[in-house]
This record gives C-alpha cells, sequence and structure tokens, in this order.
C-alpha cells in the first residue's frame, strides 16, 4: 500500500481535482519593462540620506573644549612674542614703540580671556554664585576686543553657577554672530524660582553657524568647526545637568538666544 492511499482504493493523490496550469502569453519584453520603469519611477532624492552622527563622548567633547580654549588663546600669545622679536631686533629699532603697544595690547587680550575663560568653561569650582558687576567686567573684557558693543542689564545681583556659566557663553555667542558689528543686549531677571535670561545679537550680517544651533540641541557634530560646536554643547550639557532650558532663534539681521534655570 502506498502511502496516503487506502486499501481497495486509488490514491489519494489521484482524486485531487488538480488541472494542468494555464499560463499567459508572454507580454511583449519592450513594452513590459517601459510600464514597470513607469509605475516604480521615484521622486530623485534632494541629498542623500545619511544616518545621524553618533553622540560624542566626554573625552572628545573635553579634547573639543581644550582644543578650543588654545585656539581663544594662541592669537594674542604669538602677538606678545612677535612683539619681543621686534624688540629683539636691532635693525627694526624705529618699530620699538608699535612692538611695545602690540605687547601691551596682546597681554591685555590674554588676560582678559583667561578670566573669562575661568568662569564660562570653569566656573571656579569654589564658588556656588557669582556677583553680577564681576561678571559684566569678564564679558566687557571680551567685548572689548570684539567689533560688536555690549548693552548689560542684569537684574539679580548676583548669579547661581550654572546661570553665570550661561550668561557668559550666550553673551560670547552673540558677539561671535556680530563679525561686522552691532550690539548684544544681555538680560537676566528673576521670576520666582527661575532665572531668565535673553541675549539678543542685533546688527547687520547678524549670523549663526549650524553647528552652534546644532550644539545648543544636544546634537552631535556634523559639519563645520568644532570650535564653535563644542561651546554651544557644552551649554547644552550644563544646562541640562541643572534643569534648565535654552533656545536660539535666527532672523534677518538678529539672533536671540533664550534660557531659563531654577535660581
Amino acid at each position: 500500500m502506498t502511502p496516503g492511499s487506502r486499501k481497495g482504493s486509488e490514491p489519494l493523490i489521484g482524486r485531487l481535482p488538480i488541472r494542468p496550469a494555464r499560463f499567459a502569453k508572454a507580454p511583449n519584453q519592450a513594452k513590459f519593462r517601459a510600464s514597470c520603469q513607469t509605475q516604480t519611477r521615484l521622486p530623485p532624492l534632494k541629498s542623500p540620506w545619511r544616518p545621524p552622527p553618533p553622540a560624542p563622548r566626554t573625552a572628545e567633547v573635553a579634547a573639543y573644549l581644550a582644543a578650543r580654549m588654545c585656539h581663544d588663546f594662541i592669537s594674542p600669545a604669538s602677538a606678545i612674542v612677535s612683539g619681543l622679536d621686534l624688540l629683539d631686533d636691532p635693525s627694526a629699532q624705529d618699530m620699538r614703540e608699535d612692538a611695545m603697544n602690540l605687547i601691551g595690547g596682546s597681554a591685555r587680550k590674554l588676560a582678559d580671556l583667561l578670566s573669562f575663560t575661568r568662569v564660562a568653561f570653569g566656573a571656579s569650582a569654589t564658588a556656588e554664585t557669582f556677583d553680577a558687576r564681576e561678571l559684566a567686567k569678564l564679558a566687557q573684557g571680551v567685548f572689548g576686543h570684539m567689533r560688536a558693543e555690549m548693552d548689560w542689564q542684569v537684574e539679580p545681583a548676583s548669579l547661581n553657577k550654572p546661570a553665570a556659566r550661561a550668561i557668559l557663553n550666550l553673551a560670547q555667542m552673540a558677539g561671535a554672530a556680530l563679525p561686522t558689528g552691532g550690539v548684544a543686549k544681555i538680560r537676566a531677571v528673576e521670576e520666582g524660582a527661575t532665572i531668565v535670561l535673553a541675549v539678543e545679537a542685533v546688527g547687520p550680517r547678524a549670523r549663526l553657524r549650524p553647528e552652534v544651533l546644532a550644539g545648543l540641541r544636544g546634537e552631535a557634530m556634523g559639519e563645520g568647526l568644532h570650535g564653535h560646536w563644542v561651546q554651544a554643547y557644552y551649554v547644552h550639557l550644563f544646562m541640562t545637568d541643572a534643569g534648565g532650558r535654552i533656545f536660539a532663534d535666527v532672523a534677518e539681521e538678529k539672533v536671540t538666544f533664550a534660557a531659563s534655570i531654577p535660581a
């Protein structure tokens, strides 16, 4: 007895209503190919999709931040060395006054940047609050070497460490957003248990680099300059750790930063 059959009857498979398959006539290959191309054609992509870059590691952020600070310091430091070389050159004694002016101006710029960076990026480990007048002095030291002017109107007499870091960094970013000059308006008010910061950069050709916007949103570095991105990303990190929020908006001849942080 064969599998699938019963004694005294034909095999089961012989009783199934199976008919030979009927194949349709092969279509014209040229028409078929043209029809498929017409039905499956997709609109071209404006740019190829790329996966977002991975989140930066702590060591990478620290390296970018150190490189940013070195970049800020190397310019005035190199200018001081150039001035000293002029003083040592016997054939350039007629430029002695220019050399002294170069050394003096560069030394002041370096000192201003060091004092600013100590609070903006380090916030003096032992201090928990900062006098608003001292913060204004630090910010003005940086703006003294920029084309933009600063309008400082901070109501609280003192700011806690996260707010102090935020207002200094946002002030510097506002000045950098005005490459041809303008006014950076720095505002801070205390509303209940919250400190509200508003920084506006107003002037011709006011602009904000895409990498700065990405950093403030907490996004990884894509295209652009790491020095601009890492400062914004650093602000995002310590604002998030402190329970604060930050926002940036770009309009014609105006860049606005807004932030709120627990008092």
